[in-house]
């Protein structure tokens, strides 16, 4: 028996239960009919604004069955089975939209090569008058070389804009930002805790499980990539309006 997967995380991602509870009012403000949540994993976010808007329908696409599978029983005991589609399927070029809010929480290479490409496809995937929330990684001061090493395979400078890059290009796409936050050391730091967390418990007491060696190196490698890009990758939380399109 393996470990259990991130049960110990409500949000994937570095999201606070005050954080979410506002950022459920804001979106919710306009009423959304339609909810469209790229690579949705199990959907927390996305479940917390149908509970909020009665009547409103939503649509999670993500490629991961396991994550799927949990946010259809969530649904369910939810009572909001009736109301949402987790679809295992790619985001790419997805058909699916436009929605009324549109969330894309560190899932923004689902839909293309680079940030340009997945805000261009946010924008089509929005209507007018719509809301997308898009979690998005940046850097809060440029990585020193040796940070890059440790961080993911292949790690450049070039991964990620600044903050103000980031907001210039979600402009630069045909949004104006409503809202601009930013994760906190403490939501980052509970994130990457509770990643793990299943996983070390297990390690330490199973250490001669056939397969705790390939575990064990997959969670170290992890854990050395979030010590070398703490404090440096910041996750910004942007709530963009698309700006109406020409009559």
């Amino acid at each position: 028996m393996t470990p259990s997967r991130h049960t110990r995380l409500t949000f994937h991602g570095p999201l606070s239960e005050q954080r979410a509870d506002a950022l459920v009012r804001r979106l919710t403000r306009h009423g959304p009919a339609t909810v469209l949540d790229i690579g949705c994993g199990w959907g927390e976010l996305m479940l917390r604004v149908l509970a909020a808007v009665p009547g409103a329908t939503g649509t999670g696409i993500d490629l991961d069955g396991g994550d799927l599978a949990r946010g259809r029983r969530a649904a369910e005991e939810r009572g909001l089975a009736s109301r949402v589609r987790f679809l295992q399927e790619s985001a790419t070029g997805t058909t699916r939209g436009p929605a009324d809010l549109v969330l894309c929480l560190g899932a923004s290479q689902a839909l293309g090569s680079g940030l340009p490409d997945a805000l261009a496809e946010l924008r089509r995937l929005v209507g007018d008058g719509g809301r997308v929330l898009l979690g998005e990684g940046f850097w809060q001061r440029t990585p020193a070389p040796d940070e890059l090493s440790r961080m993911w395979p292949g790690a450049t400078a070039g991964d990620h804009p600044d903050l103000a890059g980031l907001v210039d290009a979600a402009i630069g796409a045909g949004f104006r930002p409503e809202w601009t936050e930013t994760a906190s050391p403490d939501e980052w730091e509970e994130f990457e805790a509770a990643y793990l967390a299943d996983t070390e418990v297990w390690l330490a007491g199973n250490p001669d499980h056939p397969e705790a060696g390939a575990i064990r190196q997959r969670a170290d490698r992890h854990r050395a990539a979030w010590l070398a890009y703490r404090g440096v990758l910041g996750l910004a939380y942007l709530t963009l309006v698309p700006v109406r399109t020409a009559a």
